[in-house]
């Protein structure tokens, strides 16, 4: 076979470069041209390096359907399982979360986010506008990506903070000649979730031929929101199973006793103890609240109502909510946000002589719509809520309807008639909660590179890039108390699913579409400077080097007032952020590092890097890294690498706001004083304590470091088959952490100085911020297999990319005991550790034909619990304390036998399996319940088309 056939059916299949050096073998003697990888600042053969570095070319993310940056995180391997995704944060959030309204972010290693380092072309780019902490991949250009390398390694010698758990490098197309257009469109079988993306790549001159090359690439990419009742395997009424919903805001509404006021299910009008306690259940002690009357006996029933079922009180534990009524908050939730993007690469290079110089501009506009659950109005007893003692009035048909319906139960209440109904509804009526975002983000790059002398290269640049983000108001927010009014006054009817013209008129008026709810602006001011080439020789090879400067100065701003506090106060359960507002703070970063290669022998190869970085209030720190690179035969390397890392706190665990509320419940005790934690008023200093909790920034936060190494092998037994197995290990010490309020008061011995005391010893306040306490190991084996054979008049690639958690452990501080293994083991939030997670992909190509076809495996692990079976007071009939793995496969196939068009089908999840079922429920969120978003795809089997046209 010739070998510019061999080499084309090897790049097919996406081999490594290291079979098209030993196929080179036999060639001609060329010129070996040397390029910078990924990791390192020192040109070298690609293969040459001793990092472990997966790298996925723009045929195999287009042959996978891959379009958004998002898609790509979720086949990687080597990525975490955390709520970084368009799924995973669908709920309302605020102050630090805020960034994730229509955001996705990399997650390698299971670091986290803000551990992993992303690059465009080599460089920074701007972090998401509301988080100041966190790239949006929405933002990079897709459409002109020509390659992704992916360093699965700590990197902060070479590039500073955020790289601990590794680097994604996006790298662009350059030096494009021609225009061609294409068209992509992914559809579901089961409706929702379609994505569509067109694309113009176009590019004039030659760099070799003309000395000058630009390049223009437009794209334009509309994902579409997947709502809960577009699948079946959304349901949280499955207690058979161990899972229900804990929320009894109901379409129709629940009655309510409550304190403050006389009520129609106050059990003793004549004194306040009574208020607060319904009906006691005939035959037990048990005081009813919560009580809907369609659950009552005689009546409908909760399922009568489209989304309604009975509420679950042995699940839940909660004897008292045995007449209540549930609603499934997964159904009305959005799995999916819908997300639009528009791209703009412009790309112009000149040659002069040796030296080329270039500008570059990178721009795209993100618009998300986040949409979620119809805000829970709840009759309130403080007198500051909108809803301060709202309640239905003792007027019409369904006062008199739900009113006989408790008598009849509980003859007792039959004292209260004509007293109104304090409730919680589920306003169905005002329609779902919608957060409308747009991100703006753009970066401006001019630079240069070329030789020096004595074989010495250069690279320079300078660049600025912003995004800037602003967040609305779109449907089911309203002003609380004109809308409470139409309650108390009986204009609209909790207690129906239809509502008078005159009543959704009245809900109109008081709605609070297009109000602005917050808006950030990050900017980075980036120059650098490298040089890089030979210092002297050895017997074994040249010594070779690279020396860099680099300065950038990054601001944030957080606009939490753009409403003014009035107004703010008005609206109802509008996640404003007001507290937080910054009025652009900055820091000014300065780094010098060096970079050094050593053959050591002809089989020995040594590499150090050094990194020293000055930041704006927390000073230096440097951090090197060594590594290995020993080839003791040609079909066999073994490489090793040892680094320090850190990360700088983001802007927002700084400077965000100091929030003083008053701790509201009643069952918190003094842990100095109460060895128990139970609040016991016959005990002394066991009563019950209302401390004030201080939440927000914390200026004296310090940067997180980290210790890490990888060993590993690589083994080629034949030409074009290589084999690698790396071993790594992350341990991070002095985490950020956001501590719950009870892990603090659990362990407050190692926490002294967040428990404030008055003069007497007394607990006057709780300092529940950001601390630098934890300490965590994650241990691992990344494998890979690539390997291609002659099939008949074809070629055969199989590629495997799996990676197998050996430990994963945290502790609250360096001298606590170090936790329970968290691998297989569900947590709430964070990262879920999966065991074993790979991508296995085959591809055969004969002429003009490409086949693909790829598995995505994700291991299963221990299931979350709600209390009921926690407690053992109940054992479903099919619970089952495990989840099971999640096994997805796709196919595809191309063809370009037609003159300048390709043409390729695919189906993404063959075999249309459902995400595996989840006790995952969580109260404040929808998406989630009955599944993980964070390890499942809810979109379930779609098709996908791509048209690509070439002009010229």
């Amino acid at each position: 076979m010739k070998l510019t056939k061999l080499t084309h059916c090897l790049a097919l299949v996406g081999l490594a470069a290291p079979l098209l050096a030993s196929a080179q073998s036999t060639a001609p003697v060329q010129k070996v041209e040397r390029v910078e990888v990924t990791g390192s600042s020192i040109k070298r053969i690609q293969d040459e390096g001793a990092l472990p570095i997966q790298v996925i070319s723009r045929k195999e993310l287009e042959r996978q359907g891959i379009v958004s940056a998002e898609q790509l995180i979720s086949v990687l391997s080597a990525n975490g399982n955390g709520l970084d995704n368009l799924a995973g944060n669908a709920d309302v959030v605020a102050g630090q979360a805020r960034g994730n309204n229509g955001a996705t972010a990399a997650n390698l290693r299971g670091q986290g986010s803000a551990s992993t380092l992303v690059l465009l072309n080599g460089r920074r780019v701007a972090a998401h506008g509301l988080n100041g902490g966190v790239v949006d991949l929405n933002s990079i250009p897709m459409a002109a990506v020509e390659r992704v390398e992916i360093l699965k390694d700590g990197a902060s010698a070479i590039y500073g903070t955020d790289a601990i758990g590794g680097v994604i490098n996006f790298i662009l197309r350059k030096n494009y000649n021609g225009l061609e257009a294409q068209a992509f469109t992914d559809i579901t079988e089961a409706g929702g979730a379609n994505i569509g993306r067109v694309k113009l790549v176009g590019g004039f001159g030659d760099l070799e031929r003309d000395k000058f090359n630009l390049l223009v690439a437009l794209a334009h990419s509309d994902s579409k929101a997947l709502r809960g009742d577009q699948r079946d395997f959304v349901n949280t009424f499955q207690p058979n199973r161990g899972l229900s919903v804990d929320t009894r805001g109901t379409p129709i509404a629940t009655v309510f006793a409550i304190s403050s006021l006389y009520n129609a299910l106050s059990r003793d009008n004549l004194n306040t103890t009574g208020r607060s306690t319904g009906p006691i259940q005939p035959g037990t002690t048990v005081a009813m609240n919560g009580i809907n009357y369609l659950d009552l006996p005689g009546q409908a029933g909760c399922n009568s109502v489209d989304g309604m079922d009975a509420y679950d009180e042995k699940l839940w534990a909660s004897p008292s909510a045995k007449w209540g009524c549930a609603w499934d908050t997964g159904r009305a939730a959005v799995l999916q946000q819908p997300v639009k993007s528009t791209n703009l690469v412009a790309h112009g290079t000149l040659a002069l002589g040796e030296h080329q110089l270039f500008a570059e501009f990178v721009g795209a506009q993100v618009d998300s719509a986040k949409s979620f659950s119809a805000n829970q109005i709840t009759s309130s007893t403080s007198a500051s809520s909108p809803f301060f003692n709202l309640a239905y009035p003792s007027t019409g048909a369904s006062y008199d309807k739900v009113f006989n319906a408790l008598v009849a139960t509980f003859p007792t209440l039959a004292a209260n008639k004509g007293l109104p109904m304090a409730m919680r509804w589920r306003c169905i009526p005002c329609g779902s909660r919608e957060i409308e975002t747009t991100s703006k983000t753009q970066r401006f790059l001019v630079g240069a590179d070329g030789p020096l002398f004595a074989g010495w290269d250069y690279k320079t640049g300078l660049s600025s890039a912003t995004s800037d983000t602003t967040s609305l108001l779109g449907s089911g927010y309203f002003y609380g108390k004109p809308f409470a009014a139409l309650i108390n006054n009986g204009t609209l009817d909790p207690f129906s699913l239809t509502q008078s013209a005159a009543a959704m008129s009245a809900l109109d008026a008081v709605r609070a579409n297009g109000v602005t709810l917050y808006g950030g602006k990050f900017t980075l001011n980036q120059a650098d400077f490298t040089a890089s080439g030979p210092l002297f020789k050895l017997p074994a090879g040249e010594v070779m080097a690279a020396v860099g400067l680099d300065a950038r100065q990054e601001k944030y701003k957080f606009n939490g007032n753009a409403t003014d506090l009035a107004t703010q106060g008005a609206i109802f359960n509008a996640p404003f952020d007001s507290i937080n507002t910054l009025d652009t703070v900055k820091r000014t970063i300065k780094a010098e590092f060096a970079e050094l290669l050593v053959p050591i022998t002809k089989q020995l190869e040594l590499t150090m890097a050094v990194r020293h970085d000055d930041y704006t209030g927390f000073g230096g720190t440097t951090n090197p890294k060594v590594s290995l690179r020993y080839a003791p035969l040609d079909q066999l390397v073994m490489r090793a690498s040892a680094s320090r890392g850190f990360r700088v706190p983001s802007f927002n665990q700084l400077f965000n706001g100091i929030t003083i509320s008053t701790y509201s419940g009643k069952d918190l005790v003094d842990p100095a004083k109460c060895a128990g934690l139970k609040v016991d008023p016959t005990k002394p200093g066991c009563e019950a304590i209302t401390p004030d909790i201080f939440t927000g920034g914390k200026p004296e936060l310090g940067p997180e470091k980290s210790r890490q190494w990888t060993a590993g092998i690589v083994w080629s037994p034949a030409r074009d088959i290589t084999a690698s197995a790396d071993w790594w290990q992350i341990r991070k010490e002095g985490t950020i952490q956001f501590l719950a309020l009870s892990d603090i008061v659990n362990n407050a011995a190692l926490f002294p100085a967040n428990f404030l005391r008055d003069a007497s010893g007394n607990l006057v306040a709780i300092d529940d911020r950001w601390v630098n306490a934890g300490e965590s190991i994650t241990k691992g084996v990344d494998l890979s297999v690539r390997g291609a054979a002659r099939v008949g008049d074809g070629m055969l690639g199989v590629s495997l990319e799996g990676t197998y958690l050996l430990d994963k452990r945290s502790r609250l501080i360096a001298s606590a005991p170090m936790g329970a293994s968290e691998i297989g083991v569900f947590t709430r939030s964070g990262d879920l550790g999966l065991r074993w997670k790979h991508a296995l992909t085959f591809t055969y190509s004969e002429g003009p034909w490409v086949a693909m076809l790829q598995q995505l495996w994700r291991n299963g692990y221990k299931d979350a619990v709600l209390p009921g079976v926690a407690n053992g007071s109940v054992t479903p009939s099919q619970w089952s304390p495990n989840v099971a793995k999640y096994l997805t496969h796709n196919a595809s196939i191309s063809y370009t036998g037609i003159k300048n068009l390709g043409l390729s089908f695919g189906i993404k999840n063959l075999l249309n399996e459902d995400p595996p079922f989840s006790v995952a429920y969580d109260g404040n969120t929808g998406a989630g319940s009955s599944w993980e978003p964070r390890v499942a795809d809810p979109r379930g089997r779609s098709y996908t088309f791509t048209v690509d046209y070439k002009f010229w």
